[in-house]
């Protein structure tokens, strides 16, 4: 029996927008390297697989490389299409058991808010390479426990206007790098995300980039909520609240494309 895909849209409310995730949700659990598979036929920078689970779903989000430990806009996806499509009531908030713990969705209006764990950059030296990889010179550069590198600059025309040179930065032994100044109005701040070592040269809008950004930009300036907006090339709109070591991400999701996956073979 085939299985349905469907294209997601994150992070915005207009199709051909924001972060497109492909959502697969499973009766049982497949093979990780059908999984694999499917996801570099996908081509896109996650895909998702949902099989049901105790009290909710068991998530696990793949980069047409790699499995990853947390996606935010392949999550939001997820949810949306659950609630969308009949396969869970749409006044109950959605779990989803990921390797990095449980995940809960909860549905506002046309909003939904994702509770992902906090991370707090610390700050270090730059990398050898990473300005001339970025064509900038940096503010700040922080890391943090997972491996991404924080890269303040000082204005948005600066975040903008980046044009990084994609092999120098795969040199740089970290999983991603993000990009971020103060935003104007009606943003806090804006970003750029990239991570070609995880085989994504510009990701358009990333949720767990957003769990880096909270932290820091509420910090900074002195606020428990931010708007924030990544500023790629699709562009799209994260919220962001922080509760002490979590952060809710609020963003929307459009569905534009349905079709039909074979079924992993039987070995």
């Amino acid at each position: 029996m085939a299985l349905t895909l469907l294209q997601v849209d994150a992070f915005t409310n207009q199709p051909f927008s924001g972060n497109p995730a492909a959502v697969c949700i499973l009766p049982s659990p497949p093979p990780a390297v059908w999984m694999q598979q499917v996801a570099r036929e996908m081509n896109l920078s996650e895909t998702a697989f949902l099989v049901p689970g105790e009290g909710g779903f068991n998530l696990r989000w793949f980069t047409p490389t790699v499995e990853v430990d947390l996606c935010g806009h392949a999550t939001l996806a997820s949810a949306h299409v659950l609630w969308s499509e009949g396969h869970w009531p749409s006044d109950q908030p959605a779990q989803f058991h990921t390797r990095s713990g449980l995940l809960t969705a909860v549905r506002r209006a046309d909003w939904i808010d994702l509770d992902f764990p906090a991370s707090v950059a610390i700050a270090t030296a730059p990398p050898a390479g990473l300005a001339q990889a970025l064509g900038i010179q940096p503010v700040l550069v922080a890391i943090t426990d997972s491996s991404y590198l924080l890269v303040e600059v000082d204005s948005p025309t600066v975040v903008r206007s980046l044009q990084p040179d994609f092999g120098q930065l795969r040199e740089i032994p970290v999983h991603g790098i993000i990009v971020t100044s103060r935003g104007e109005t009606p943003y806090d701040f804006v970003s750029r995300f990239f991570a070609p070592r995880m085989g994504i040269d510009e990701d358009p809008v990333t949720g767990s980039a957003h769990c880096v950004l909270a932290p820091f930009w509420c910090d900074r300036l002195q606020q428990t909520e931010c708007l924030g907006y990544q500023a790629s090339a699709r562009g799209g709109v994260v919220k962001v609240c922080c509760q002490g070591d979590r952060v809710i991400l609020s963003g929307q999701a459009v569905t534009v494309l349905r079709g039909e996956l074979l079924p992993p073979p039987i070995v």
